[in-house]
């Protein structure tokens, strides 16, 4: 089993907030019913391309240069080709930069969604191993909590938020991604200014979905094992209209392999237009989830929220 704190997903440091985008992004406007989950689930997913986390200095006997940065290459920048060839890891990227023995080479990549090609110039360092002075991300891996399912075609959305870089901040142009059973170990308990996190326990061989989409509004893919839902019911989906102040619940695992209800409050609902993308803000008010976690947590992200019934969204930031 693998232990893995949830590190690598986005983090942002604001009011809990809910939104119904991810409702919305799965073209929920046109669906009635929904089966609520609330079930933690590691996430692996592979980059398209490498994504450049750190310029760095290469140590070379003449002294420290950067030739990316000479290139013209940024932090957040997506390699994508070098010489032509097309890299999907790190191990793909240097074994290129291995192979042009310092001449100059056509660099491919991605920057602000936008294609666009530069020339470098690989280095030796002090040992003869060719470099150009970047820390890349190829792939990143965490868990988070699925939030609905659609029965009839097993499609799913989890985390209310996109999976970006941790140190970037760039969303990860997914190549390919899965989903795989998840139960939860142990919680970093959150308190003022550290928003904690949940420690969750997977394996590589237990994929229960696959992930497809990687948005601003959640990820997006098929539950491929049907025991996740199979027993669960549909509830009805509530148009913006319906939500309002007051109580509601959450659905989430956070402990073992069980998901629970937790009582919280609608204590604000934003604008559609919301600067941040914010639905409404809750307050946990439960006892026992209070007491388990101290309220929201990292791992928590994509908890269903139900009120009168009916889902109204899902957690998405502390």
């Amino acid at each position: 089993m693998k232990k893995v704190q949830r590190n690598n997903m986005k983090k942002i440091a604001i009011s809990l907030m809910l939104s119904l985008c991810m409702l919305a992004a799965a073209g929920a406007a046109e669906i009635t019913s929904l089966i609520p989950i609330g079930h933690t689930v590691g996430i692996k997913m592979n980059a398209e391309g490498v994504l450049v986390v750190r310029l760095t200095e290469v140590q070379t006997g003449s002294g420290a240069v950067c030739p990316a940065r000479s290139a013209g290459l940024n932090e957040g920048d997506m390699i994508v080709r070098v010489g032509g060839t097309a890299i999907d890891s790190n191990d793909s990227l240097q074994k290129q930069i291995a192979l042009s023995a310092g001449h100059p080479v056509e660099m491919e990549i991605v920057r602000s969604g936008a294609s666009q090609t530069l020339t470098v110039t690989p280095c030796a360092d002090k040992k003869g191993v060719y470099r150009i002075g970047v820390l890349a991300r190829d792939s990143m891996a965490g868990i988070g909590t699925l939030t609905y399912v659609d029965p009839e075609t097993g499609a799913y959305g989890s985390l209310g938020h996109g999976i970006c870089d941790s140190e970037t901040g760039v969303l990860l142009p997914l190549r390919d991604g899965s989903l795989l059973h998840s139960t939860v170990g142990s919680v970093q308990r959150g308190k003022a200014g550290e928003p904690g996190a949940l420690q969750g326990e997977f394996a590589a061989d237990t994929e229960v979905g696959t992930v497809r989409e990687n948005t601003e509004s959640g990820i997006f893919g098929i539950l491929t094992d049907k025991t996740l839902y199979d027993r669960l019911e549909s509830v009805p989906v509530a148009a913006a209209g319906e939500v309002q102040l007051g109580e509601a619940e959450i659905w989430s695992n956070v402990e073992g392999d069980t998901v629970q209800r937790y009582s919280v409050q609608v204590i604000k609902l934003y604008p559609a237009d919301d600067e941040y993308g914010r639905g409404m803000m809750l307050r946990v008010t439960d006892r026992a989830l209070l007491d388990k976690t101290g309220g929201i947590v990292q791992g928590m992200s994509g908890s269903p929220v139900l009120q009168n019934g009916k889902i109204i969204g899902a957690v998405t930031h502390v």
